[in-house]
């Protein structure tokens, strides 16, 4: 099972990044940008900590019995795949990045073929190097 450390470290998400080194936070949300604009869920992956969260309002609609939460690794690749194979022209535009050295905020458009472009802000909580928690924002 996995620790709750991802519950815990939400609370005190961005509480120092001013004095901290915010270059890691930076790339990885570079990175997670790239990756999912390649389509290349294996990237995505890699960034992710074995027990991360992520949260979303367009789970929430498609699953509402999880509440728009999944949970490890292997459910976030489920649910990328059957994205990209749904929506194959999906891509986000980047907008600002945010980083302190424990949580990135990006800030994107999202544009997929006959849908209207969507901003969205997206959060990621940061240990080691390593997402342990996502959040999306539809705005």
């Amino acid at each position: 099972p996995c620790p709750t450390f991802a519950r815990e470290h939400q609370a005190s998400a961005c509480h120092d990044g001013a004095m901290s080194d915010t270059s890691s936070s930076a790339a990885i949300a570079a990175a997670w940008l790239a990756a999912f604009n390649a389509h290349d869920v294996d990237g995505l992956i890699e960034l992710y900590d074995p027990c991360c969260t992520h949260t979303s309002p367009k789970i929430r609609a498609a699953y509402p019995q999880t509440g728009g939460k999944i949970v490890g690794k292997d459910a976030l690749r489920a649910w990328w795949t059957d994205a990209i194979a749904r929506i194959p022209s999906l891509h986000y535009e980047a907008g600002t990045v945010a980083a302190a050295r424990d949580c990135v905020i990006i800030e994107y458009i999202r544009h997929a073929d006959g849908e209207p472009p969507m901003p969205v802000a997206e959060a990621f909580d940061v240990r080691e190097g390593k997402i342990i928690a996502s959040r999306v924002y539809h705005g």
